[in-house]
């Protein structure tokens, strides 16, 4: 296995300090790992910006770094417009077909996707049949230039581990690929052993983080009580919180997992998102993957 820091770390989407995708490659160098994740939209390895000179200057960077370039993550949504006349599908599968021609430029072996979010609670197989045929489209484009595609356990569709494996199933095709993450089963109470073996032999990566509970509670002034609410979760370094790590890693490894694990920071993490505090993390969790690879 090999670790991986994902880009999306030093984004500045929640806040944190951010980094240029080549400052973050040399960060990445001197936290030691050996390979990154670079997150396919602004501010770092847009469609857009990707100018055959950007992508040289990228692709050396790694090279003098000694960091290897190994996924592209897309943002797709393919149960994203309403609008029946706009074609939403067809722009996200181009836009992995850009990202797959990128990746192949910068040495990469994978695209990164998610299914979709809900529409509402009665279109669950229409929204089923979106993301199918729309991943089955892009793991072909994918395929086109060299570029396996890999599906997060991320978005509404096909989130439980079940309706995960069935929706691969369905969507089958050669290209498609498993990027099973801890996370999600472990918020909703699946067995991570389990799961973990079930998952390993069609995985390609899987990426990492780890969160404490947070309770809340809402004040109920006819009953002098309190309701109790859905747990609000915060980052933490990986080994600080309630996924069972060894779990997972013990189902991996006994299913033959044998691919990439990032990790991320891809939510508000404790202690705040200035550099010395991204870098604690990012080097305490790289400590925490190497121990649990073995």
């Amino acid at each position: 296995m090999t670790p991986v820091l994902f880009s999306v770390s030093y984004a500045g989407l929640w806040g944190q300090d951010t980094l240029d995708v080549e400052s973050f490659i040399e960060r990445a160098a001197k936290l030691f790992y050996p390979a990154v994740e670079l997150m396919g939209k602004r501010p770092h390895l847009s469609v857009l910006d990707a100018s055959p000179e950007r992508i040289r200057r990228i692709r050396e960077r790694a090279t003098a770094t000694n960091v290897e370039i190994v996924t592209i993550a897309a943002y797709t949504d393919f149960t994203a417009g309403p609008a029946p006349e706009v074609p939403f599908g067809e722009m996200q599968v181009l836009y992995v077909r850009e990202l797959a021609r990128i990746a192949r430029l910068l040495d990469a072996h994978v695209i990164r996707v998610f299914t979709g979010y809900s529409t509402d609670d009665h279109s669950y197989v229409t929204d089923w049949k979106k993301c199918v045929a729309g991943i089955r489209e892009a793991a072909t484009v994918a395929a086109d230039q060299g570029i396996v595609l890999g599906v997060q356990n991320h978005h509404d569709t096909a989130i439980s581990t079940d309706a995960y494996v069935e929706f691969l199933d369905e969507v089958n095709h050669p290209n498609c690929k498993a990027m099973y993450d801890p996370w999600v089963p472990a918020l909703l109470g699946e067995d991570l052993y389990a799961c973990a073996k079930r998952l390993a032999p069609r995985m390609v990566q899987t990426t990492l983080a780890d969160y404490v509970r947070i309770p809340r509670w809402a004040y109920e002034p006819g009953l002098v009580n309190y309701r109790r609410l859905p747990d609000m979760v915060r980052a933490v370094p990986l080994g600080e919180g309630f996924i069972d790590l060894n779990a997972f890693f013990r189902g991996l490894k006994e299913g033959g997992f044998d691919g990439y694990v990032a990790y991320e920071m891809c939510s508000p993490l404790r202690g705040g998102g200035g550099y010395e505090n991204l870098d604690h993390a990012a080097g305490t969790s790289l400590r925490r993957i190497t121990a649990l690879i073995g």
